[in-house]
């Protein structure tokens, strides 16, 4: 099968179209037929050598969607999609013909979703749907999103609304701004960080009971926009790995910091969420991912390169 390899890390030079054999699945296991799978920026950072434990040589790509065409009888010929922390790390990932996970691994395929929408959608709302259960979004929650107009705070946003809480967005740019008030988002600029308290304290009064902060910038600004015993829950941080943070200001406050970390999931794990919010597509709760960039597999080099010098496309390659 045609699959993406890399035998090295620490330059995209080291990732290449190879010819492996088909994997073969053993007892517990499906074997799926990829018929889509999402490039995250995570897996360009895989190859550039980020994560120091990944075993090698491996075929990265943690999100997919596919047909299972081995396995258990009652899975044989079902639409799946998955994502999962050993996919590209410690086992085979999904930039390939073909996926050998564990038949709990996967979970079943909205059917309003194309196999490419589906694949598109792994990591950034496994990310999101963490992020609010551990941070306790719920009925009547005021909820900030900072960064809301990545893929992460999309789902975030759209996940928190049919939960019943009260968002609020936060972006930097003007017509991303124009974007989400137009979809009748309560909206706020991204400005100097000394006034994001006063900022949300005018639309939530007494402050957000969480902040979801997708960009890894915005943790010292937000406790001074924090209600008492409120959550900021974080995914990223700057490059050094390092902040300030106004510790009397948040101890006062009762608060606390949620770090949310996708590869603490097993495809197992995810499988689980992915069955919890899938359904929600196919009641028309949540919205169909557009604007998806599909590209052949055998052209899957050049589009790492393209996201590591910032291309903001979501591509999905098709096997």
């Amino acid at each position: 099968m045609n699959a993406l390899q890399f035998t090295a890390t620490g330059d995209l030079a080291h990732l290449s179209l190879v010819e492996v054999p088909v994997p073969v699945p053993s007892a517990g296991e499906v074997l799926v037929q990829i018929k889509a799978a999402g490039l995250n920026p995570s897996d360009v950072k895989n190859v550039l050598g980020r994560f120091p434990y990944t075993t090698l040589p491996r075929i990265p790509g943690r999100d997919f969607a596919g047909v299972v065409v081995e396995g258990p009888q009652a899975l044989l010929g079902q639409a799946v999609w998955g994502t999962g922390r050993d996919l590209g790390f410690f086992a085979d990932g999904s930039h390939a013909q073909y996926l050998r996970v564990s038949a709990t691994g996967v979970a079943h395929k909205p059917t309003h979703l194309s196999f490419a929408q589906a694949a598109s959608l792994g990591v950034p709302y496994t990310t999101a749907w963490d992020a609010l259960e551990r941070s306790g979004v719920g009925q009547g929650t005021r909820l900030l999103v900072i960064g809301a107009n990545g893929a992460v705070g999309s789902a975030a946003l759209a996940l928190a609304k049919i939960r019943g809480a009260q968002v609020l967005a936060a972006v930097r740019k003007a017509d991303q701004l124009e974007l989400l008030q137009a979809q009748g988002l309560e909206v706020i600029a991204l400005g100097k960080p000394e006034e994001l308290g006063a900022q949300v304290q005018a639309v939530f009064k007494g402050g957000a009971d969480v902040i979801f902060d997708t960009t890894g910038f915005w943790l010292p600004a937000a406790v001074a926009g924090l209600a008492p015993f409120g959550r900021i829950a974080i995914i990223a941080a700057p490059v050094d790995g390092h902040v300030q943070l106004p510790a009397l200001a948040l101890y006062r406050k009762g608060g606390s910091v949620v770090g949310v970390n996708s590869l603490l999931y097993s495809c197992e794990q995810c499988a689980e969420m992915l069955e919890a919010f899938g359904r929600f597509f196919d009641e028309g709760l949540l919205p169909l991912p557009t604007g998806l960039r599909e590209v052949a597999l055998v052209d899957g080099v050049q589009c790492y390169a393209e996201v590591n010098s910032g291309s903001p496309d979501k591509i999905i390659f098709l096997p």
